[in-house]
């Protein structure tokens, strides 16, 4: 029995010396792993999701593709009914051609009026020379009948020759001036119609932009999905149809606390494991750093001002730019679960 007892004695502090080896060893393998790392696994794939909205509204007439497939950037995905905006392209063109028109009319009375502004111009130095040789014969007649040599009748005729003179000069003046009003009314009266015109033109241009819209092509190549649209359905401006998950925009978003960032850089290699993919050799690169907190961006962030405060250590989202195969890139889709490890020293 003392012979058991010792041997009991001395395998205990036996076991007790390995477990405190064992876990020393762990111990200092974790410290200087940890020393040199930030993992996180809050983390998950993101990617540069473009929605594709309706501009306009009308009737769905044609989808051209099929959910959860690939499209390429200006490809034709749905073509709306769009006889109503041809419709209105024809009226705005109507409307255009009628403003074309009345630019043709007043260029015409432009010229018609110049063309009597010089008439009149020519008609003032006719008259002139009428009121100049009927006050010579005024002032000679004038003259004569001081010593008799003519009657009073002819002196009165010389005399109203001499005024009506006068006053056909006067007349063929102020006809100029008229003249000369009535091209600058009908100048002004063009650039409006001309400015009427520009404004037609503008319609024509719109109604066609309108037009345009009801053909709704890709913004981007990409993976479309989140279809919402059905052909036939009515849908409104501004209506969402469906979404494109961009190529070779896949990237990770890891949410770091507060307190593991004091190591982080930019430029850092990462070890990314994905849930989905936990045999993939997956690597990254730290790429930027979010300019607030997550809790910030929320739909109601909070306010440490108001009740009573809870002190909560924040998440800063990091982006990390991925390295991996295209294989394996194809795979990964945003959402996705995954680990990340920063290597904060080499």
């Amino acid at each position: 029995m003392e012979t058991e007892k010792k041997k009991s004695n001395k395998v205990i502090p036996i076991i007790l010396g390995l477990v405190l080896i064992i876990g020393g060893f762990f111990g200092v393998k974790e410290y200087l792993y940890f020393s040199k790392h930030e993992d996180t696994d809050d983390a998950q794939i993101d990617a540069d999701i473009s929605p594709v909205v309706a501009r306009v509204s009308g009737y769905v007439d044609t989808i051209m593709f099929e959910e959860n497939t690939h499209v390429t950037q200006g490809q034709v995905l749905v073509k709306l009914d769009d006889r109503d905006y041809a419709i209105k392209v024809e009226q705005a063109l109507a409307a255009s051609q009628g403003a074309s028109a009345s630019t043709g009319v007043n260029q015409a009375q432009i010229t018609a009026t110049a063309a009597s502004a010089t008439t009149a111009k020519a008609n003032i130095e006719a008259t002139r020379v009428r009121l100049w040789k009927a006050t010579q014969d005024y002032n000679r007649f004038a003259n004569l009948i001081k010593d008799g040599s003519i009657t009073q009748q002819q002196f009165d005729q010389a005399k109203a020759d001499r005024d009506v003179a006068q006053a056909n000069y006067q007349a063929a003046q102020d006809q100029y001036k008229a003249a000369l009003q009535q091209v600058g009314t009908t100048r002004s009266q063009l650039a409006v119609t001309n400015t009427s015109v520009n404004q037609r033109q503008a319609d024509v241009d719109f109604a066609k932009l309108q037009m345009s819209y009801t053909t709704i092509t890709a913004p981007a190549s990409g993976i479309v999905s989140k279809k919402n649209v059905q052909k036939g359905q009515l849908v409104q401006a501004g209506q969402s149809l469906f979404s494109i998950v961009n190529d070779n925009s896949i990237f990770v978003t890891a949410n770091f606390k507060e307190t593991q960032l004091e190591k982080i850089r930019e430029g850092q290699k990462v070890k990314i494991e994905v849930d989905a993919f936990p045999e993939a050799n997956v690597e990254g690169e730290i790429y930027n750093f979010s300019p607030a907190t997550g809790a910030k961006f929320s739909l109601l962030p909070p306010d440490n001002a108001t009740g009573n405060f809870v002190k909560v250590v924040q998440r800063v989202p990091v982006k990390i730019k991925i390295k991996a195969f295209p294989e394996l890139m194809k795979k990964l889709r945003p959402g996705m679960s995954v680990k990340t490890s920063v290597l904060t020293q080499e």
